[in-house]
């Protein structure tokens, strides 16, 4: 486990930056906020990982910077600085900006996804923003954001299907309804002179 990876901090954060990021995290993912939620699991679940990732940058910042900046921990805390970057302008409504950045990365991993499919969202492209969520979650299926980014497109779309039945279900008529209208119709007509249907 990448500590920089998981707080979405730079591995040039200071402790000031680390701290202020580990409690924006800690309101996020506090478990107390999902009490009736099925994602209560994955709340408690990423918020270990947060006190862990914290803890390892707090109490043994000497050595950190040296084991995550050689080697391949680098490059995925480089592309976490970037993510959080793009996080800020989406945050700022920059989505043009944001998808530029995300463009730039040629990894195109869950938060890759997730990303994108937050701008697409924002863009109302609701089935590509279904689909790169998806692909998020299907990358990595243990990530709460994820997932609960997911189920609130899910629920927003059943909302969308619901609200189409009901009025389409309000304003259906089955063939005897309509017979009915029409011969109620037609009676109104020749009570007022005129013929709505020449047969009747």
């Amino acid at each position: 486990m990448n500590p920089y990876e998981v707080l979405g901090v730079s591995p040039n954060a200071t402790q000031d930056e680390i701290k202020s990021t580990y409690r924006k995290l800690s309101k996020q993912y506090h478990p107390d906020q999902y009490a009736n939620n099925p994602l209560k699991d994955l709340a408690e679940e990423k918020m270990r990982e947060i006190n862990s990732a914290y803890d390892e940058l707090t109490k043994n910042k000497g050595n950190n910077n040296k084991q995550y900046n050689s080697s391949n921990n680098y490059n995925t805390s480089k592309n976490a600085y970037i993510y959080q970057e793009i996080r800020q302008l989406i945050q700022s409504r920059n989505f043009s900006a944001a998808e530029l950045k995300l463009n730039s990365i040629s990894n195109k991993d869950a938060e890759w996804h997730y990303l994108y499919g937050v701008i697409c969202l924002n863009k109302n492209w609701f089935d590509a923003a279904f689909d790169h969520i998806n692909t998020a979650v299907r990358m990595d299926p243990n990530n709460f954001e994820y997932r609960q980014g997911l189920n609130a497109l899910k629920q927003r779309s059943t909302g969308f299907s619901d609200n189409y039945y009901r009025t389409t279900n309000r304003n259906s008529m089955d063939a005897c309804d309509c017979c009915i209208k029409l011969w109620c119709l037609d009676t109104l007509c020749d009570c007022m002179g005129g013929d709505l249907i020449g047969c009747c």
